[in-house]
């Protein structure tokens, strides 16, 4: 099956919550590589590659996110493959 990659972009209260490192939680559960950061918006950016059907789980899981979070919007374009080596928490300023 081919990989995919995708930019996801995450909104509403998703800083501060752990939402970071509970996507990179479920990112490695489904066997997903690349990396969440926070936006200077408010906003959480992730690049996530793997396999379609486990994309399409995270991307269902991002609408959700971690128990404190509050998703207001999830916007996701598909993009060219980047073979990110495992999936990071981006800890850098924005």
């Amino acid at each position: 099956m081919a990989l995919k990659h995708f930019n996801i972009r995450v909104y509403g209260m998703v800083q501060g919550v752990f939402f970071r490192a509970s996507a990179r939680t479920h990112a490695q559960a489904l066997d997903l590589c690349g990396f969440a950061r926070n936006e200077s918006n408010g906003s959480v950016y992730i690049e996530a590659e793997g396999e379609e059907e486990n994309l399409k789980q995270f991307i269902e899981w991002c609408h959700r996110g971690p128990e404190r979070a509050s998703v207001t919007l999830v916007q996701t374009e598909e993009g060219a493959l980047k073979n990110f080596p495992s999936f990071e928490v981006n800890r850098g300023k924005f």
